[in-house]
């Protein structure tokens, strides 16, 4: 058991060597039956953020792929800020486990039609997290990779701006970005939860007495030291966040449209790559959820195929309709499966405390399984079919053989509970002259 944790520890080196050889030396272990493996099961996380952006966890996406195994998820998938730098040691890894898996990129968009609202980008209006989903790979054409570079570029930017104004409040503990920042993370895209952890080892440096170390963040986040988990504990890095970098925060600032990419222009580039522009919800509680049937015709008017939705933060267990959030959950998920949008469901792993894996046998979430495992199915079928012969749910193909969306749908759910990544192969061959009964019936045939 030892040597399959300390494997496990591996995982999450910044040597891409060192994670690729601790994974082969694990499935070796399962093959000769040392570990055994459970069967896939119903649960499913499509939103895992890994240590390319940043995961709590300190997960790479070889370590996301062996637990999500590990624990018999369905289907699996890792969504970056702004990269897609572990996309293809996901789908390798995947592969290797024989694990259905889906590679996603987030980043936070401009939505004109809303520049006056909130929309799930606390106290920025017009702002939204915003999604592709079911990348095939990250090899991206010269274009493409232009646009994707310029999204990292202007987040790191916005960082090191905060970065500076945060400075000026919280100094004697100053961050150099270069120095405390980027070597938290293996490929140099730092987000603001790892500005936090660097603030919080920072002070810990310059106060190495307790005592002053707790006056210090007492006195610049106005809280009782004691509550705050320090040096570097969940409570103490998301007060930092809040207190200094969110809303109202020292280090905010309003930002301007220019800031961000527009929705627009991500969804052109996530449909250019192969992928299913996906829209974010969080709540429903800001104005501009609240307007969630506008919100959802300018998305797919924009090109959005598919809706992401984060349960864990938006229920209490037991609670059922007397809570706000779950019911807007509710409200928000029926009207999305109306409009034939596949859903997106995981958590996120990009706050200290989050599940692994949304907790699908409480009675309010229970009642969703068919519609969180249906979407997964849909996401990773379309991945599959776009990377062997270019006709994913967004292609010219799909848009020609299929008199409604609730018929795509099923088609690529159906091919997706069919389909693994062991049989990915039988989908090689097929182009636009193919049938959708001629794939579902060498799937069958083969099975």
């Amino acid at each position: 058991m030892a040597d399959i944790e300390e494997l496990e520890a591996k995982l999450d080196s910044f040597e891409a060597g060192q994670r690729q050889e601790a994974l082969e030396q694990l499935c070796e272990k399962v093959e000769k039956v040392e570990l055994k493996l459970p069967k896939a099961g119903q649960d499913v996380n499509l939103h895992c953020h890994t240590f390319f952006s940043y995961n709590s966890y300190g997960y790479s996406p070889s370590k996301f792929a062996w637990l999500a195994k590990k624990q018999g998820l369905a289907v699996a998938g890792v969504v970056d800020f702004d990269v897609l730098d572990g996309a293809e040691e996901f789908l390798d890894a995947a592969k290797k486990l024989n694990l259905k898996a889906v590679v996603g990129i987030e980043t936070r968009v401009y939505v004109p039609q809303f520049s006056s609202r909130v929309i799930n980008s606390p106290g920025e209006p017009g702002i939204s997290y915003h999604m592709g989903m079911g990348f095939p790979s990250a090899n991206l054409g010269p274009g493409l990779k232009e646009f994707q570079l310029r999204l990292q570029k202007t987040a790191q930017k916005r960082n090191i701006e905060l970065m500076q104004r945060v400075n000026r409040y919280l100094s004697p503990a100053e961050l150099d970005y270069e120095k405390d920042v980027l070597p938290l993370t293996p490929s140099g895209n730092a987000t603001e939860r790892h500005i936090c952890l660097a603030y919080a080892r920072k002070a810990k440096e310059v106060f190495d007495d307790n005592s002053k170390l707790a006056n210090f963040w007492s006195e610049k986040l106005e809280a009782d030291a004691a509550g705050l988990e320090l040096p570097e504990g969940q409570k103490l890095l998301n007060m930092i966040r809040n207190r200094t970098m969110k809303f109202r925060g020292v280090g905010y600032v309003v930002p301007d449209k220019g800031a961000f990419t527009s929705m627009a222009e991500m969804d052109e580039f996530s449909l250019a790559a192969g992928a299913m522009p996906t829209m974010t919800w969080l709540n429903g509680i800001s104005e501009g959820e609240k307007a969630l049937v506008e919100l959802i015709d300018v998305a797919v008017d924009s090109g959005v195929v598919a809706f992401n939705v984060v349960p864990d933060r938006n229920y209490k267990a037991g609670a059922g309709d007397s809570d706000i959030k779950f019911r807007n959950l509710k409200s928000a998920l029926t009207l999305a499966d109306r409009r034939g949008l596949p859903i997106v469901c995981g958590t996120e792993m990009n706050s200290p405390g989050q599940k692994f894996v949304d907790d699908f046998k409480t009675k309010e979430l229970s009642q969703f399984v068919p519609l969180f495992l249906k979407g997964a199915y849909i996401v990773y079928a379309h991945s599959a079919l776009q990377r062997h012969c270019a006709l994913g749910y967004t292609s010219d193909w799909a848009k020609d053989n299929f008199k409604s969306i609730d018929e795509k749908n099923d088609f690529f759910s159906k091919l997706g509970e069919l389909t693994d990544p062991s049989r990915e192969g039988l989908l090689a061959g097929f182009d636009n002259q193919s049938r959708p009964a001629d794939i579902l019936g060498k799937l069958t045939v083969n099975s």
